[in-house]
């Protein structure tokens, strides 16, 4: 998920091309079919830069795209392992890199390297070496803290994540299920890095110490965390990104010139998102080209103020809004992919009967 929320409804994004005096040759021609891109909730299905740039592949290819979304990452990732191979759509955008074993290991996606690929970062476009799916984007999960709020109380914002154990956070802390949410498994993951095998005496102690726990993103952010415009939430500290601060920024109503939150740049965890043809889709042709658009330039560079993360296109400049507000950590909590592969149900599993139980 995003830090924008959208409503979580289908949109066509095309304007179906006019075609004119046809030849009989011409009309043999198979015309494009329609496609279907599934996208987390917080992608954007209206309205907006990243969708005027879907109506131009739309209008340049003959391809209609229709964007429905399913959930959280976490959740549109379950959904779509339970129909592999019989799809509900034909491209699918989201899956991140604490997903990405499960993505593989069940067989969701039909291998294909995108035209453009040897422009995605390297470090990037390595770890999915059997090309099942292609990373679009990166961006960092970290702890995001409502300023005014730790201003007003006379109280310090933690500076790591050992420190949202101690009694002066209590309560104050909430995160998403990690076994529904992607950022909350990645702050699973995140918590795993910091502190080994004691993580789950650590989550012990945050449940001790009043965490909530909500399904996903959106709740979390929009509804208990005190910090996002329009929120009536109580909570100070939640689970987002490193680039929540200027989307609060940007999308200021009246406007403003800094940010209300800020991040923990010590608790930050990397995660790239990715997307992929589904396989048994009955339009590959057309979804392959889809993918090819979500890793050009033109999509690429809408990315920063679209879904607020970094693109994994190289040489695409970022807008000064974007980078003013955003942290960029020094450096990031991470895991081998191999380690996540080996562990993440029983992790998941562990960190449900600590906390939820």
């Amino acid at each position: 998920m995003r830090p924008i929320a959208r409503a979580a409804i289908g949109l066509s994004v095309v304007i179906t091309p006019l075609v004119a005096g046809c030849s009989s040759s011409d009309s043999a021609k198979r015309a494009p079919s329609p496609i279907t891109l599934v996208a987390y909730d917080s992608f954007p299905t209206k309205d907006t830069a990243l969708n005027a740039a879907l109506d131009e592949f739309a209008q340049s290819t003959g391809i209609k795209v229709t964007v429905v979304t399913a959930g959280d990452a976490g959740t549109m990732l379950t959904k779509a392992r339970l129909t592999a191979g019989n799809p509900e759509g034909d491209v699918m955008f989201g899956i991140d890199s604490t997903q990405l074993s499960a993505a593989i290991d069940d067989n969701v996606f039909a291998p294909y390297q995108p035209n453009g690929s040897n422009a995605i970062s390297m470090n990037l476009a390595s770890m999915v070496p059997g090309h099942e799916l292609t990373p679009v984007d990166f961006g960092d999960v970290c702890i995001n803290y409502d300023k005014e709020w730790f201003a007003t109380n006379g109280i310090e914002p933690p500076g790591n994540l050992a420190d949202l154990t101690k009694p002066e956070y209590k309560d104050l802390l909430v995160v998403e299920n990690p076994s529904a949410s992607s950022p909350g498994l990645a702050f699973l993951m995140a918590t795993i890095a910091e502190f080994g095998d004691g993580w789950t005496d650590y989550w012990a102690q945050l449940r001790a110490n009043g965490v909530t726990v909500v399904d996903g993103w959106d709740a979390a952010y929009y509804e208990d965390f005190s910090g996002a415009a329009g929120s009536t939430g109580d909570r100070p500290l939640v689970v987002s990104y490193g680039s929540s601060p200027p989307a609060e920024v940007i999308f200021a109503d009246p406007p403003r010139t800094d940010a209300p939150t800020a991040v923990v740049d010590s608790t930050c965890f990397r995660q790239v998102e990715f997307a992929g043809v589904l396989r048994g889709t009955k339009h590959e042709t057309e979804a392959r080209q889809l993918v090819d658009f979500l890793v050009s330039s033109r999509f690429q560079s809408e990315l920063p103020l679209g879904l607020f993360v970094y693109p994994a296109r190289t040489g695409v400049a970022l807008p000064e809004e974007f980078t003013k507000y955003t942290v960029v950590p020094t450096k990031t909590l991470s895991l081998d992919p191999a380690t996540i592969a080996a562990n993440r149900q029983k992790w998941q599993d562990e960190w449900t009967d600590i906390v939820l139980r």
